[in-house]
Protein backbone atom coordinates (compact mmCIF):
# COMPACT_ATOMS: atom_id res chain seq x y z
CA UNK A 1 0.00 0.00 0.00
CA UNK A 2 1.52 3.42 -0.80
CA UNK A 3 1.46 5.79 2.11
CA UNK A 4 0.69 9.44 2.21
CA UNK A 5 3.55 10.77 1.75
CA UNK A 6 4.53 9.24 -1.52
CA UNK A 7 3.39 11.16 -4.80
CA UNK A 8 5.01 8.15 -6.53
CA UNK A 9 5.52 8.93 -10.45
CA UNK A 10 1.68 11.07 -10.60
CA UNK A 11 1.16 7.82 -12.91
CA UNK A 12 -2.59 8.52 -13.27
CA UNK A 13 -1.49 11.70 -14.73
CA UNK A 14 0.35 10.63 -17.42
CA UNK A 15 0.37 9.21 -20.29
CA UNK A 16 2.68 6.44 -21.22
CA UNK A 17 3.34 8.60 -24.69
CA UNK A 18 4.89 11.41 -22.38
CA UNK A 19 6.96 8.97 -19.89
CA UNK A 20 8.49 7.34 -23.21
CA UNK A 21 9.46 10.78 -24.67
CA UNK A 22 11.02 11.78 -21.48
CA UNK A 23 12.79 8.19 -21.38
CA UNK A 24 14.17 9.08 -25.08
CA UNK A 25 15.72 12.43 -23.42
CA UNK A 26 19.81 12.20 -23.09
CA UNK A 27 21.13 11.49 -19.92
CA UNK A 28 21.97 14.05 -17.15
CA UNK A 29 24.59 16.51 -18.27
CA UNK A 30 25.36 18.87 -15.50
CA UNK A 31 25.20 17.92 -11.81
CA UNK A 32 25.16 18.56 -8.71
CA UNK A 33 23.37 21.94 -9.32
CA UNK A 34 20.96 24.01 -6.90
CA UNK A 35 18.90 26.46 -7.30
CA UNK A 36 17.04 29.01 -5.17
CA UNK A 37 15.04 32.03 -5.11
CA UNK A 38 16.13 35.78 -3.89
CA UNK A 39 19.48 37.15 -3.22
CA UNK A 40 19.68 35.01 0.28
CA UNK A 41 20.15 32.23 -1.94
CA UNK A 42 23.82 33.07 -2.79
CA UNK A 43 24.07 32.27 1.24
CA UNK A 44 21.78 29.17 1.05
CA UNK A 45 23.63 27.89 -1.93
CA UNK A 46 26.68 27.90 -0.37
CA UNK A 47 25.26 25.57 2.82
CA UNK A 48 24.14 23.63 0.03
CA UNK A 49 26.99 23.10 -2.24
CA UNK A 50 29.18 22.35 1.14
CA UNK A 51 27.44 18.47 1.07
CA UNK A 52 26.45 18.62 -2.86
CA UNK A 53 30.47 18.88 -3.63
CA UNK A 54 31.62 16.03 -1.72
CA UNK A 55 29.09 13.74 -2.94
CA UNK A 56 26.24 14.19 -0.29
CA UNK A 57 22.29 13.94 -0.84
CA UNK A 58 20.27 16.52 -2.37
CA UNK A 59 17.88 16.00 0.27
CA UNK A 60 20.48 17.12 3.05
CA UNK A 61 21.60 19.96 0.64
CA UNK A 62 18.63 21.85 0.33
CA UNK A 63 17.62 21.23 4.43
CA UNK A 64 21.02 22.94 5.48
CA UNK A 65 20.57 25.42 2.95
CA UNK A 66 16.94 26.75 3.77
CA UNK A 67 18.27 26.87 7.27
CA UNK A 68 20.67 29.51 6.56
CA UNK A 69 18.10 31.93 5.12
CA UNK A 70 15.77 30.83 8.47
CA UNK A 71 18.23 31.76 10.83
CA UNK A 72 19.58 35.03 9.72
CA UNK A 73 17.66 38.08 11.36
CA UNK A 74 18.16 40.09 8.52
CA UNK A 75 16.09 38.28 6.16
CA UNK A 76 12.61 39.89 6.51
CA UNK A 77 10.61 37.08 4.98
CA UNK A 78 11.63 33.86 6.32
CA UNK A 79 12.05 32.70 10.08
CA UNK A 80 13.59 34.61 12.85
CA UNK A 81 13.57 37.89 11.66
CA UNK A 82 10.15 37.28 9.43
CA UNK A 83 7.60 39.98 9.27
CA UNK A 84 4.25 39.35 11.48
CA UNK A 85 0.90 38.51 10.71
CA UNK A 86 -1.84 41.08 12.06
CA UNK A 87 -1.45 40.61 15.55
CA UNK A 88 2.20 40.78 15.98
CA UNK A 89 2.87 37.05 15.77
CA UNK A 90 5.33 35.13 13.60
CA UNK A 91 4.58 32.10 12.59
CA UNK A 92 6.08 30.09 9.74
CA UNK A 93 5.25 27.72 7.34
CA UNK A 94 8.00 25.21 5.45
CA UNK A 95 7.87 22.09 3.49
CA UNK A 96 10.60 19.28 2.00
CA UNK A 97 9.82 16.85 -0.84
CA UNK A 98 12.84 14.18 -1.56
CA UNK A 99 13.76 11.71 -4.25
CA UNK A 100 11.85 9.06 -3.37
CA UNK A 101 8.21 11.23 -3.05
CA UNK A 102 8.38 11.13 0.36
CA UNK A 103 7.29 14.84 1.79
CA UNK A 104 6.43 16.75 4.97
CA UNK A 105 5.31 20.00 6.03
CA UNK A 106 4.26 22.32 8.37
CA UNK A 107 2.19 25.52 9.18
CA UNK A 108 1.31 28.00 11.44
CA UNK A 109 4.55 26.80 13.41
CA UNK A 110 5.50 29.62 16.24
CA UNK A 111 8.49 29.99 18.10
CA UNK A 112 10.97 27.29 16.26
CA UNK A 113 13.60 28.94 14.33
CA UNK A 114 14.05 26.06 11.89
CA UNK A 115 10.81 24.84 10.40
CA UNK A 116 12.20 22.79 7.35
CA UNK A 117 13.78 20.65 9.89
CA UNK A 118 10.78 20.21 11.63
CA UNK A 119 8.81 19.22 7.89
CA UNK A 120 11.69 16.97 7.61
CA UNK A 121 10.71 15.35 11.13
CA UNK A 122 7.14 15.07 9.67
CA UNK A 123 8.12 13.46 6.50
CA UNK A 124 10.54 10.66 8.36
CA UNK A 125 9.08 10.56 12.00
CA UNK A 126 5.27 9.87 11.17
CA UNK A 127 2.85 9.03 8.94
CA UNK A 128 1.91 12.56 8.09
CA UNK A 129 2.13 15.32 5.57
CA UNK A 130 1.48 17.92 6.98
CA UNK A 131 1.38 19.39 10.91
CA UNK A 132 0.16 22.92 12.13
CA UNK A 133 -0.39 24.86 14.77
CA UNK A 134 0.13 24.28 18.40
CA UNK A 135 0.45 20.47 17.44
CA UNK A 136 3.22 21.03 15.19
CA UNK A 137 4.84 22.64 17.77
CA UNK A 138 4.57 20.28 20.77
CA UNK A 139 6.14 17.67 18.09
CA UNK A 140 8.81 19.99 17.51
CA UNK A 141 9.34 20.30 21.05
CA UNK A 142 8.96 16.70 21.62
CA UNK A 143 11.85 16.05 19.12
CA UNK A 144 14.02 17.50 20.81
CA UNK A 145 13.75 21.10 18.81
CA UNK A 146 14.47 24.55 21.36
CA UNK A 147 11.94 27.59 21.47
CA UNK A 148 13.43 30.83 19.79
CA UNK A 149 11.62 34.37 19.68
CA UNK A 150 11.17 35.23 16.34
CA UNK A 151 9.83 38.29 16.26
CA UNK A 152 12.86 40.62 16.37
CA UNK A 153 13.11 44.63 17.57
CA UNK A 154 13.29 45.61 13.36
CA UNK A 155 10.57 43.35 12.60
CA UNK A 156 8.68 44.65 15.84
CA UNK A 157 9.13 48.09 14.68
CA UNK A 158 7.98 47.47 10.80
CA UNK A 159 4.48 46.06 12.17
CA UNK A 160 3.95 48.97 14.79
CA UNK A 161 4.86 51.59 12.10
CA UNK A 162 2.31 49.22 9.72
CA UNK A 163 -0.20 49.05 12.74
CA UNK A 164 -0.69 52.84 13.44
CA UNK A 165 -1.30 53.52 9.43
CA UNK A 166 -3.71 50.61 9.15
CA UNK A 167 -6.12 50.24 11.67
CA UNK A 168 -8.80 48.14 9.80
CA UNK A 169 -5.81 45.25 9.58
CA UNK A 170 -8.34 43.08 7.34
CA UNK A 171 -8.51 45.28 4.56
CA UNK A 172 -5.29 46.69 4.49
CA UNK A 173 -2.83 43.77 4.02
CA UNK A 174 -0.36 44.38 1.39
CA UNK A 175 -0.29 40.96 -0.63
CA UNK A 176 0.84 42.82 -3.88
CA UNK A 177 4.12 43.21 -5.75
CA UNK A 178 5.98 44.66 -3.01
CA UNK A 179 4.90 41.48 -0.19
CA UNK A 180 7.05 38.54 -1.41
CA UNK A 181 8.09 36.03 0.56
CA UNK A 182 9.93 32.89 0.81
CA UNK A 183 13.02 31.02 0.03
CA UNK A 184 12.54 28.07 -2.40
CA UNK A 185 15.55 25.60 -2.90
CA UNK A 186 15.92 22.68 -5.66
CA UNK A 187 19.08 20.29 -6.46
CA UNK A 188 20.26 17.91 -8.19
CA UNK A 189 23.13 15.45 -6.37
CA UNK A 190 26.00 13.88 -8.19
CA UNK A 191 23.88 10.74 -8.21
CA UNK A 192 21.30 12.49 -10.16
CA UNK A 193 18.78 12.45 -7.65
CA UNK A 194 16.55 15.05 -7.10
CA UNK A 195 15.08 17.13 -3.63
CA UNK A 196 13.50 20.35 -2.78
CA UNK A 197 12.42 22.51 0.31
CA UNK A 198 10.46 25.67 0.59
CA UNK A 199 10.23 27.93 3.72
CA UNK A 200 8.61 31.22 4.59
CA UNK A 201 6.89 33.41 7.36
CA UNK A 202 4.65 34.58 4.95
CA UNK A 203 2.83 37.57 3.67
CA UNK A 204 3.79 40.44 5.88
CA UNK A 205 0.73 41.57 8.10
CA UNK A 206 -1.38 38.62 7.01
CA UNK A 207 -4.25 37.58 8.64
CA UNK A 208 -3.46 35.33 11.83
CA UNK A 209 -3.89 31.91 10.85
CA UNK A 210 -3.53 32.27 7.00
CA UNK A 211 -1.10 29.65 5.40
CA UNK A 212 0.18 30.64 1.88
CA UNK A 213 1.21 28.17 -1.06
CA UNK A 214 4.69 27.42 0.93
CA UNK A 215 4.00 24.13 2.84
CA UNK A 216 1.81 22.96 0.23
CA UNK A 217 3.33 19.73 -2.11
CA UNK A 218 2.61 21.05 -5.11
CA UNK A 219 2.14 24.45 -4.89
CA UNK A 220 4.95 26.46 -3.37
CA UNK A 221 7.11 22.65 -4.09
CA UNK A 222 7.21 19.94 -6.03
CA UNK A 223 9.65 16.82 -7.14
CA UNK A 224 9.56 14.23 -9.25
CA UNK A 225 13.17 12.57 -9.59
CA UNK A 226 11.87 10.77 -13.09
CA UNK A 227 11.96 14.52 -14.93
CA UNK A 228 12.78 17.43 -12.28
CA UNK A 229 11.75 19.85 -9.44
CA UNK A 230 10.24 23.37 -9.24
CA UNK A 231 9.43 25.89 -5.94
CA UNK A 232 7.18 28.97 -6.35
CA UNK A 233 7.86 32.34 -4.68
CA UNK A 234 5.64 35.74 -4.14
CA UNK A 235 1.79 35.43 -3.53
CA UNK A 236 0.82 31.89 -2.71
CA UNK A 237 -2.92 32.15 -3.03
CA UNK A 238 -2.33 32.72 -6.83
CA UNK A 239 0.51 29.96 -6.73
CA UNK A 240 -2.18 27.67 -5.51
CA UNK A 241 -4.63 28.67 -7.51
CA UNK A 242 -2.47 27.49 -10.41
CA UNK A 243 -1.40 24.34 -8.28
CA UNK A 244 2.22 26.10 -9.78
CA UNK A 245 5.50 23.79 -8.86
CA UNK A 246 3.80 20.73 -9.91
CA UNK A 247 2.30 22.43 -12.74
CA UNK A 248 6.07 23.31 -13.79
CA UNK A 249 7.09 19.59 -13.48
CA UNK A 250 4.75 18.06 -15.40
CA UNK A 251 5.19 20.93 -17.98
CA UNK A 252 8.94 19.64 -18.14
CA UNK A 253 7.19 15.63 -18.51
CA UNK A 254 5.88 17.04 -21.96
CA UNK A 255 9.39 17.96 -22.81
CA UNK A 256 9.90 21.84 -22.32
CA UNK A 257 12.53 22.93 -20.57
CA UNK A 258 12.51 24.22 -16.97
CA UNK A 259 12.87 27.87 -18.39
CA UNK A 260 9.86 27.12 -21.13
CA UNK A 261 8.18 25.56 -17.89
CA UNK A 262 8.11 28.52 -15.28
CA UNK A 263 7.06 30.67 -18.35
CA UNK A 264 4.15 28.85 -19.22
CA UNK A 265 3.30 28.13 -15.45
CA UNK A 266 3.34 32.17 -15.10
CA UNK A 267 1.05 31.93 -17.81
CA UNK A 268 -0.97 30.38 -16.70
CA UNK A 269 -1.12 31.92 -12.96
CA UNK A 270 -1.96 35.06 -15.01
CA UNK A 271 -5.08 33.84 -16.80
CA UNK A 272 -6.42 32.45 -13.38
CA UNK A 273 -5.93 36.09 -11.40
CA UNK A 274 -7.62 38.88 -13.23
CA UNK A 275 -5.57 41.55 -11.07
CA UNK A 276 -1.93 39.30 -12.07
CA UNK A 277 -0.51 43.05 -12.75
CA UNK A 278 -0.95 43.80 -9.11
CA UNK A 279 0.76 40.34 -7.93
CA UNK A 280 4.13 39.62 -7.60
CA UNK A 281 4.90 35.06 -8.65
CA UNK A 282 7.89 33.48 -9.68
CA UNK A 283 9.24 30.29 -10.12
CA UNK A 284 12.50 27.96 -10.43
CA UNK A 285 12.83 25.00 -11.44
CA UNK A 286 15.69 22.62 -12.52
CA UNK A 287 15.28 18.96 -14.82
CA UNK A 288 17.05 15.76 -14.47
CA UNK A 289 19.62 16.86 -16.72
CA UNK A 290 20.71 19.38 -14.63
CA UNK A 291 19.03 22.26 -16.40
CA UNK A 292 17.62 25.00 -14.90
CA UNK A 293 15.44 28.19 -15.30
CA UNK A 294 12.68 31.04 -13.99
CA UNK A 295 10.43 33.13 -14.89
CA UNK A 296 7.89 35.73 -13.35
CA UNK A 297 5.33 37.96 -13.95
CA UNK A 298 6.98 41.57 -12.81
CA UNK A 299 10.24 42.53 -13.09
CA UNK A 300 12.60 42.45 -9.98
CA UNK A 301 12.72 38.11 -8.90
CA UNK A 302 16.17 36.82 -9.70
CA UNK A 303 17.60 33.53 -8.42
CA UNK A 304 20.54 32.39 -6.95
CA UNK A 305 22.56 29.22 -9.27
CA UNK A 306 25.23 27.26 -8.34
CA UNK A 307 27.67 24.69 -10.32
CA UNK A 308 30.48 23.52 -11.21
CA UNK A 309 30.93 25.59 -14.36
CA UNK A 310 30.00 29.06 -13.11
CA UNK A 311 30.16 28.94 -8.93
CA UNK A 312 27.59 30.60 -6.86
CA UNK A 313 25.89 33.83 -9.23
CA UNK A 314 22.71 35.73 -9.13
CA UNK A 315 20.35 35.56 -12.60
CA UNK A 316 17.76 38.15 -13.11
CA UNK A 317 14.46 35.54 -13.77
CA UNK A 318 12.98 36.67 -17.24
CA UNK A 319 9.26 38.71 -16.64
CA UNK A 320 6.02 38.86 -18.49
CA UNK A 321 5.56 42.45 -17.64
CA UNK A 322 8.73 43.29 -19.36
CA UNK A 323 8.34 41.10 -22.15
CA UNK A 324 4.92 43.44 -22.73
Amino acid sequence: MISRRQFVGTTALVTAGGLTAWAQQPPPTRRPVVISTWRHGLAANEAAWKILSKGGRALDAVEAGVRVSESDPEVSSVGVGGRPDASGQVTLDACIMDEKGDCGAVAYLRDIENPISVARMVMEKTPHVMMVGEGAKRFALANGIKEKQLLTARAKQDWEKWKTQHPDAIQHRQINVENHDTIGMVAIDAAGNLSGACTTSGLAWKLPGRVGDSPIIGAGLYVDNEVGAASATGVGEAVIRAVGSFLVVELMRQGHSPQQACRLATERVIAKNPNWKDLQVGFIAIDKRGRTGGYCIQPGFDYALYDHENGNRMLPAPSRIAAE
